[in-house]
């Protein structure tokens, strides 16, 4: 059977039988089943097939917070507070307000240019979690366990590199509890700095940001030094 005859028999499935077929395939492929042909595309930017996966992931629902947006940006949230967020009980019982405050940081430390709106964001997370019954240090812990996961899945780039030094520097500004950043969030900033991006630094940067480290943290990691 040549490729032609092939092409020609996907082309007679039904969508709703490619939706029940691509929502089988794990969806790290997705982007790539995507690409196969235009049809196949549109699928994709459709919202049908982001309910099906939806419903076949979390088949008993997402609880009882309020649904809002697209159903491929829900399933994302979704996903986003079942595999990349650390596990935790709070989370599991609020997923999808969990999932969006995660995908409100990454996107806005992606653009961001000034960590001033960041606090804005900080807050507005914090404030979200108590609205929604959480104690104020639960919705601390909540939303430092949502900064070390965007922390962590940043990418090595410059622009994460010239953010990470703003946030550093930021650490400095006095703000009430909860609204500042938890101890775990300023050494994980630290951490990354100081390991992943040291080859970015001139030697004035470098030494600036370790007296910081110093100021800040007891103890310091040996990884942290030389530069």
């Amino acid at each position: 059977m040549n490729s032609d005859r092939v092409d020609d028999e996907f082309q007679k499935i039904p969508d709703h039988l490619l939706i029940e077929i691509f929502i089988r395939v794990p969806n790290s492929n997705w982007a790539k089943i995507s690409c196969v042909n235009k049809h196949w595309a549109n699928i994709f930017q459709g919202e049908t097939l982001w309910q099906a996966a939806i419903i076949k992931t979390w088949p008993r629902g997402t609880g009882s917070i309020p649904r809002g947006g697209s159903c491929r940006r829900i399933y994302t949230a979704l996903y986003a507070s079942k595999h990349v967020i650390t596990k935790d009980h709070e989370i599991a019982e609020n997923p999808e307000v969990v999932g969006n405050a995660y995908l409100l940081l990454k996107e806005q430390i992606e653009i961001s240019t000034d960590p001033f709106p960041l606090e804005i964001i900080h807050g507005t997370i914090i404030d979200d979690f108590i609205a929604c019954g959480k104690s104020r240090d639960k919705a601390h812990e909540m939303t430092s366990q949502i900064w070390l996961a965007v922390i962590d899945n940043m990418v090595e780039n410059e622009h994460t590199f010239e953010l990470l030094k703003r946030l550093v520097q930021e650490g400095d500004v006095f703000l009430p509890y909860p609204y500042s950043r938890s101890y775990k969030v300023q050494w994980r900033v630290f951490e990354k700095l100081l390991t992943d991006f040291r080859d970015c630094f001139n030697k004035v940067d470098y030494f600036e940001v370790l007296g910081r480290a110093k100021y800040k943290f007891l103890h310091r990691p040996p990884s942290w030094l030389g530069y």
